[in-house]
C-alpha cells in the first residue's frame, strides 16, 4: 500500500531537529533538506504513535491556555457576570452559590434543562441561586423572545415567561403570534410588554448581556458560569459536582 503523510509545521520542525542530531553526530556533514524530509518520514511511519502523543500534548497545551485566559476574564467580569441589579434570578439573594445561564429560546438543550435549572435553588435547599443571562445567538425571533422576557419582568412575570418560551416543544412554534398568546395566558399587559421591548433600558438591558457573552467567549447555548468556571453546554453532571464543591468549600 501506498502511504504519503502529510506534515504540519510543527511536526516536521521538531522531527527534523531530532534526525538532523544523529546524522552530525556521525560526522557525515549536513544532510540536504530531501535527505531530512526521507528521514523524519521514515522515522515517523515505523512511529505514528508518536504524532498522536505529540497531538495531544498540543490539545492540552490549549486546553489549558484556554482555561487560564477564561478565569482571567471571569474574574475581569466578575460583577458584571454575577452581582448585576438588573439581572433575573431564582433563589435567595444571599444564596452561597450562583449559577449564571446563558441561553437561547431556540437551542435544544437549554429547553430539555431549562426546568432542572430552575430548580437548583430547590434543589439545594436554598444555597444556590441562579442568573439568567439572555444570549439569543440565533437572532432573529430568539431576540425578540429575549425582549419579551425582559419586558415581562418589569410586570414581575420573568421566570414566567421564560420557563413558558422554554417549554414549546418546537423551534417553529416561537412566534410573534405565540409570544403575545404565551403573555396573555400569564396575565402580563401585553401592550405594555410589546412597548417595553422597544424601550431603550430593555434594549440596553439585553445588549449588555450579549457584550458580556462575547467578552467571555461563550460560544454557543447553554453555557453555564459558577465562580471562576465555564461549563459549556447541558452537562448536568458536571455543574452538579461543582455546585456540591462549592458548597462543601
Amino acid at each position: 500500500m501506498n502511504r504519503t503523510l502529510r506534515f504540519t509545521p510543527f511536526l516536521a520542525l521538531g522531527f527534523a531537529g531530532l534526525a538532523l542530531l544523529p546524522a552530525c553526530a556521525q560526522g557525515g556533514g549536513t544532510p540536504d533538506k530531501a535527505e531530512v524530509e526521507k528521514i523524519v518520514e521514515e522515522y515517523i511511519l515505523a512511529n505514528p504513535e508518536i504524532i498522536e502523543k505529540a497531538l495531544l500534548a498540543l490539545t492540552e497545551k490549549e486546553r489549558l491556555a484556554q482555561a487560564s485566559a477564561s478565569k482571567a476574564a471571569i474574574a475581569d467580569s466578575k460583577n458584571e457576570l454575577y452581582n448585576k441589579s438588573d439581572d433575573f434570578f431564582v433563589g435567595p439573594e444571599d444564596a452561597a452559590v450562583t449559577v449564571v445561564e446563558f441561553f437561547d429560546y431556540r437551542c435544544g438543550y437549554c429547553k430539555r434543562s431549562a426546568e432542572w435549572t430552575a430548580n437548583l435553588p430547590k434543589t439545594y435547599d436554598g444555597q444556590v441561586r441562579v442568573v439568567f443571562k439572555e444570549y439569543p445567538i440565533f437572532g432573529g425571533i430568539s431576540e425578540t423572545a429575549a425582549l419579551a422576557a425582559l419586558a415581562s419582568g418589569r410586570q414581575g412575570k420573568y421566570i414566567d415567561m421564560h420557563l413558558a418560551l422554554m417549554a414549546l416543544k418546537s423551534n417553529d412554534d416561537l412566534t410573534e403570534q405565540k409570544i403575545d398568546e404565551l403573555a396573555m395566558q400569564l396575565g402580563i399587559d401585553v401592550q405594555r410588554m410589546r412597548a417595553d421591548m422597544k424601550s431603550d433600558g430593555v434594549k440596553k438591558q439585553l445588549a449588555d448581556m450579549q457584550a458580556l457573552g462575547r467578552t467571555l467567549k461563550v460560544g454557543g447555548t447553554p453555557g453555564y458560569f459558577l465562580g471562576d468556571q465555564v461549563i459549556e453546554g447541558a452537562n448536568l453532571p458536571k455543574i452538579d459536582e461543582a455546585i456540591r464543591t462549592a458548597i462543601t468549600g
